[in-house]
């Protein structure tokens, strides 16, 4: 069995924290290492802890969490958004900022734990409403012309699927997919596979 998937919850509400803990410690690749109230509390358990992924709240005093994401800089962590904020101009910001996934608080339990798999799995999710507000909040440039077999890379980038699953799935070297991925990534201005699983999607491609 792999290693569990190690949790940071990042919320200024304590009855939150320990909703949270309650329900998500019941699944068992699932284990919470640590809490924290507001943004510096954050970044400092975050380097403390190495957590796989951080489930982020966006309203908290002092440092938000648009402050967290925009101060983190290098981390392998994956920043799961959870928040109650429905205000749409808030997805582009957070996904722009380095988030791989953004949900609301209302999620059923049992999703917002397949959201956290998906996100720590190197996919980008997002609600329904979250996609809305990231389509509605931001312009996509024209896409640039993509020959068929880049188009296909970016695709399975999108599904989260790494150089080696790629090269399996195409029937290709894993080098030729690096030179792919190397040419589509300056094609359409991204500067790595979350941009670019971000631009598919504005793009309808995956």
């Amino acid at each position: 069995m792999s290693d569990p998937i190690r949790l940071l919850l990042v919320d200024d509400h304590p009855v939150v924290r320990r909703g949270l803990r309650g329900y998500l410690e019941l699944e068992p690749d699932l284990v919470v290492v640590g809490e924290a109230g507001d943004g510096e509390e954050a970044l400092a358990a975050i380097a403390a802890l190495d957590p796989d992924v951080v489930l982020l709240d966006l309203k908290m005093p002092g440092l938000d969490g648009q402050g967290v994401l925009d101060r983190l800089g290098e981390s392998r962590s994956r920043i799961l958004v959870l928040t109650s904020a429905t205000d749409a101009e808030r997805v582009p910001s957070a996904i722009g900022s380095g988030a791989a996934g953004f949900v609301y608080k209302d999620i059923d339990p049992d999703a917002l734990a397949s959201a956290i798999r998906t996100v720590h799995s190197g996919q980008l999710l997002l609600s329904p409403v979250a996609m809305r507000g990231l389509m509605n909040g931001s312009t996509a440039p024209a896409a640039p012309n993509l020959t068929p077999r880049e188009s296909q890379v970016l695709g399975l980038i999108a599904k989260g699927q790494t150089n080696r699953q790629i090269a399996r799935a195409l029937g290709v070297s894993e080098k030729t997919v690096k030179t792919h991925v190397t040419n589509l990534l300056r094609r359409i201005g991204a500067a790595d596979r979350t941009q670019a699983a971000l631009w598919a999607v504005r793009h309808g491609i995956g």
